[in-house]
């Protein structure tokens, strides 16, 4: 991609390329016949695809190398990720909490239409487990969905 002058017809040259902290860039070009310049400022998202597309803003300083965009996405990686670890897998993973339904609970579940009820109940059933609850009734439903907005639902 290279940008040209509107007025002359050139090409316009880099003059000015920042990544600021806030994950933004900026990259200024200036025509070399008429001196005509423009700014370009690019949000997070957008500076993100930009560097995805591994264009190379400003032009390339030395040849590609093999797998060099494989490399350059894995250089900021875990520093831990491939060591072992001393704790078994099977001691590692929490034992997730085992929650009942109350029957005036599980009636009121059966309520809810049948394409949303697994959603609700994992809702549900997650809150309890977050707050150590073993038994989800009417009452902690109710509390679920004010604390967690779903009133108007």
């Amino acid at each position: 991609m290279k940008f040209l002058c509107l007025q002359c017809d050139e090409r316009m040259k880099l003059t000015e390329l920042q990544r600021s902290g806030d994950q933004t860039m900026t990259v200024a070009f200036e025509c070399a016949t008429c001196g005509f310049e423009f700014a370009l400022l690019a949000n997070p998202m957008e500076t993100q695809f930009v560097d995805s597309l591994d264009y190379g803003l400003g032009g390339r300083v030395v040849p590609k190398q093999p797998l060099e965009l494989v490399r350059k996405n894995l250089a900021d990686g875990r520093s831990d990720a491939f060591k072992e670890s001393d704790v078994p897998p099977e001691a590692a993973a929490k034992p997730r909490q085992a929650v009942e339904w109350s029957l005036e609970a599980r009636d009121r579940l059966e309520k809810v239409p049948s394409f949303a009820r697994g959603m609700v109940k994992r809702i549900y059933t997650d809150y309890a487990r977050e707050r150590g609850i073993e038994m989800i009734t009417p009452v902690t439903m109710d509390q679920a969905r004010a604390e967690l907005g779903l009133e108007d639902m």
